[in-house]
Protein backbone atom coordinates (compact mmCIF):
# COMPACT_ATOMS: atom_id res chain seq x y z
CA UNK A 1 0.00 0.00 0.00
CA UNK A 2 1.00 3.25 -0.49
CA UNK A 3 -0.22 7.06 0.00
CA UNK A 4 -0.10 8.60 -3.25
CA UNK A 5 -3.11 10.31 -4.75
CA UNK A 6 -1.97 10.04 -8.30
CA UNK A 7 0.54 7.53 -10.08
CA UNK A 8 1.47 8.18 -13.29
CA UNK A 9 3.03 5.04 -15.71
CA UNK A 10 3.88 4.39 -19.36
CA UNK A 11 3.81 1.92 -22.24
CA UNK A 12 4.97 2.34 -25.30
CA UNK A 13 2.25 0.91 -28.24
CA UNK A 14 4.77 1.91 -30.70
CA UNK A 15 8.53 1.58 -30.61
CA UNK A 16 10.19 4.95 -29.77
CA UNK A 17 12.64 6.51 -27.05
CA UNK A 18 13.34 9.77 -25.75
CA UNK A 19 15.91 11.91 -23.94
CA UNK A 20 14.08 13.95 -21.77
CA UNK A 21 12.13 11.68 -19.63
CA UNK A 22 13.57 12.54 -16.84
CA UNK A 23 12.47 16.23 -17.30
CA UNK A 24 9.05 14.58 -16.02
CA UNK A 25 9.57 13.14 -13.03
CA UNK A 26 7.95 15.40 -11.06
CA UNK A 27 4.85 15.45 -12.59
CA UNK A 28 3.70 13.18 -10.21
CA UNK A 29 3.83 15.26 -7.23
CA UNK A 30 2.76 18.59 -9.50
CA UNK A 31 -0.58 16.55 -9.96
CA UNK A 32 -1.00 14.84 -6.95
CA UNK A 33 -0.23 18.55 -4.78
CA UNK A 34 -3.62 19.51 -6.92
CA UNK A 35 -5.38 17.43 -6.44
CA UNK A 36 -5.12 17.44 -2.99
CA UNK A 37 -5.38 21.17 -2.82
CA UNK A 38 -8.33 20.67 -5.21
CA UNK A 39 -10.32 18.03 -2.67
CA UNK A 40 -10.52 16.00 -5.87
CA UNK A 41 -10.71 12.85 -4.28
CA UNK A 42 -13.42 13.53 -1.63
CA UNK A 43 -16.55 11.27 -1.29
CA UNK A 44 -15.21 9.12 -4.36
CA UNK A 45 -15.32 5.42 -4.56
CA UNK A 46 -11.49 5.50 -4.62
CA UNK A 47 -8.25 6.58 -3.05
CA UNK A 48 -6.03 7.25 -5.79
CA UNK A 49 -5.87 7.94 -9.82
CA UNK A 50 -3.35 5.44 -11.68
CA UNK A 51 -2.73 7.06 -15.20
CA UNK A 52 -1.19 5.00 -17.60
CA UNK A 53 0.70 7.55 -21.19
CA UNK A 54 0.20 5.15 -24.28
CA UNK A 55 3.00 6.05 -26.36
CA UNK A 56 0.70 6.07 -29.61
CA UNK A 57 0.01 7.78 -32.85
CA UNK A 58 -2.76 10.18 -31.93
CA UNK A 59 -3.67 12.62 -28.96
CA UNK A 60 -6.49 10.37 -27.51
CA UNK A 61 -6.97 12.46 -23.93
CA UNK A 62 -10.53 11.05 -23.17
CA UNK A 63 -9.25 8.17 -20.77
CA UNK A 64 -10.51 4.64 -21.13
CA UNK A 65 -11.44 3.64 -17.62
CA UNK A 66 -10.85 0.22 -15.90
CA UNK A 67 -12.67 -0.86 -12.52
CA UNK A 68 -11.87 0.74 -9.49
CA UNK A 69 -9.39 -2.09 -7.52
CA UNK A 70 -11.31 -2.73 -4.59
CA UNK A 71 -8.27 -4.12 -2.79
CA UNK A 72 -6.24 -0.97 -3.19
CA UNK A 73 -8.63 1.39 -4.06
CA UNK A 74 -7.06 2.81 -7.53
CA UNK A 75 -8.58 3.82 -10.44
CA UNK A 76 -6.96 3.06 -13.09
CA UNK A 77 -7.52 5.01 -16.39
CA UNK A 78 -5.02 5.83 -19.61
CA UNK A 79 -4.64 8.32 -22.62
CA UNK A 80 -2.99 8.27 -25.81
CA UNK A 81 -0.28 10.76 -26.98
CA UNK A 82 0.83 11.23 -29.69
CA UNK A 83 4.72 9.84 -30.15
CA UNK A 84 5.21 11.80 -33.06
CA UNK A 85 4.46 15.03 -31.32
CA UNK A 86 6.61 14.04 -27.96
CA UNK A 87 9.62 13.22 -30.27
CA UNK A 88 9.43 16.57 -31.97
CA UNK A 89 8.92 17.88 -28.58
CA UNK A 90 11.60 15.94 -26.62
CA UNK A 91 14.40 17.02 -29.61
CA UNK A 92 13.36 20.72 -29.68
CA UNK A 93 11.36 21.69 -26.87
CA UNK A 94 11.89 19.25 -23.54
CA UNK A 95 9.63 22.45 -21.91
CA UNK A 96 7.07 21.29 -23.91
CA UNK A 97 7.65 17.47 -23.78
CA UNK A 98 6.84 17.96 -19.87
CA UNK A 99 3.80 20.17 -20.56
CA UNK A 100 2.47 17.63 -22.63
CA UNK A 101 2.06 14.99 -19.64
CA UNK A 102 0.74 17.36 -17.13
CA UNK A 103 -1.80 18.79 -19.94
CA UNK A 104 -2.40 15.30 -20.75
CA UNK A 105 -2.69 13.98 -17.28
CA UNK A 106 -5.24 17.45 -16.22
CA UNK A 107 -7.67 16.43 -19.21
CA UNK A 108 -8.21 13.20 -17.71
CA UNK A 109 -8.68 14.23 -14.39
CA UNK A 110 -11.10 16.85 -16.32
CA UNK A 111 -12.99 13.85 -17.72
CA UNK A 112 -12.71 11.47 -13.88
CA UNK A 113 -14.10 14.77 -12.36
CA UNK A 114 -16.98 14.82 -14.61
CA UNK A 115 -17.48 11.59 -14.33
CA UNK A 116 -17.54 11.53 -10.60
CA UNK A 117 -18.93 14.70 -10.00
CA UNK A 118 -16.01 15.70 -8.53
CA UNK A 119 -14.62 19.23 -7.36
CA UNK A 120 -13.01 20.99 -10.43
CA UNK A 121 -12.40 24.43 -10.09
CA UNK A 122 -8.59 24.18 -9.70
CA UNK A 123 -7.91 21.33 -12.04
CA UNK A 124 -10.04 23.53 -14.59
CA UNK A 125 -8.41 27.11 -13.41
CA UNK A 126 -4.80 24.97 -14.24
CA UNK A 127 -5.99 23.46 -17.05
CA UNK A 128 -6.76 26.99 -18.62
CA UNK A 129 -3.36 28.58 -18.11
CA UNK A 130 -1.96 25.46 -19.93
CA UNK A 131 -3.82 25.24 -22.56
CA UNK A 132 -4.04 22.45 -25.43
CA UNK A 133 -1.90 19.75 -26.34
CA UNK A 134 -0.16 20.26 -29.72
CA UNK A 135 -1.79 18.20 -32.33
CA UNK A 136 0.44 19.16 -35.14
CA UNK A 137 4.74 20.26 -35.68
CA UNK A 138 3.47 23.68 -36.56
CA UNK A 139 1.10 23.57 -33.34
CA UNK A 140 4.24 23.05 -31.42
CA UNK A 141 6.58 25.59 -33.40
CA UNK A 142 3.40 28.00 -31.93
CA UNK A 143 3.87 27.02 -28.51
CA UNK A 144 7.55 27.61 -28.50
CA UNK A 145 7.28 30.79 -30.12
CA UNK A 146 4.49 31.52 -27.31
CA UNK A 147 6.60 30.14 -24.42
CA UNK A 148 9.79 31.55 -25.15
Amino acid sequence: MHNRKFVPGRVDMVKIRFLNTKKTADIQDEIEQLIIKADFLKNTPFTWIGLIYRYGLINKLKPQYQRIDKKDGELPIAIELDSHILKWADNNCPELFREIFIIGGLDALIDVGRKYKLPMDLILQEKEKKGDIPNTIEECERWVSAHG
